[in-house]
């Protein structure tokens, strides 16, 4: 391993609590702190997925305006347990994992329902990927996350009570895949059972029109 690639992995580990401490933002302009902080590491962190040639002129991510209704009263249902191989497109190939759940909730006067994903190759975290009907107009093709409890983006997104399967969501803070700023990263995309056939216009919109 070079110095480089050390470094790299330390990088890393600073990016990934650096994002975490925006998800634990309290107050009532948690969104715009959390926004505006994301900004900042978007365009200064070594670990930014943002090019290192286009950081001087980046301005900022771009966000449907916040919508109280987009933060909705969820089921969390066990899932089957089946494993789902995803592919990233990238050197490593599929990542494999596992239907842990499945959140059941209404959107524009319609049930909906999300797989919730954890991954085969440690247990704890827990994964949602999905698209919908603003993929690849509004919002990035590949669909967006809704959080990754792994990487410590969903202290603001999902609302737990212990002991009881009824939680809170909250789509204000989708966001992109790293894949949606550079072609260099690869990325799990949501799978086929994670299309809402709704529009949900609410997180991150695209990065490039």
């Amino acid at each position: 391993m070079t110095p480089a690639d050390a470094q790299g992995l330390l990088d890393l580990v600073d990016w990934r609590r650096r994002v975490g401490d925006l998800y634990r933002i309290s107050g009532p302009d948690a969104i715009t702190q959390f926004r505006h902080g994301r900004d900042d590491l978007f365009r200064s962190h070594p670990q930014s997925p943002i090019e290192p040639e286009e950081r001087a002129a980046f301005t900022g991510l771009h966000y449907f305006p916040p919508d109280p209704a987009l933060r909705v009263d969820a089921r969390f249902e066990p899932g089957d347990g089946t494993e789902l191989p995803i592919d990233t497109g990238g050197e490593d190939g599929a990542v494999r994992y596992r239907r842990a759940g499945i959140l059941v909730f209404g959107l524009h006067g319609q049930e909906c329902r999300l797989t919730v994903l954890s991954l085969v190759q440690y247990a704890g975290g827990l994964f949602a990927p999905f698209r919908d009907a603003t993929s690849g107009r509004e919002t990035y093709g590949g669909g967006r996350y809704l959080f990754d409890t792994a990487k410590d983006t969903d202290g603001l997104v999902l609302e737990i009570t212990p002991g009881s399967s009824e939680v809170v969501i909250d789509f204000n803070y989708a966001y992109n895949a790293s894949c949606a700023y550079s072609p260099r990263w690869a990325c799990p995309l949501a799978p086929p059972e994670n299309y809402l056939k709704v529009p949900v216009r609410a997180g991150e919109l695209t990065y490039k029109s």
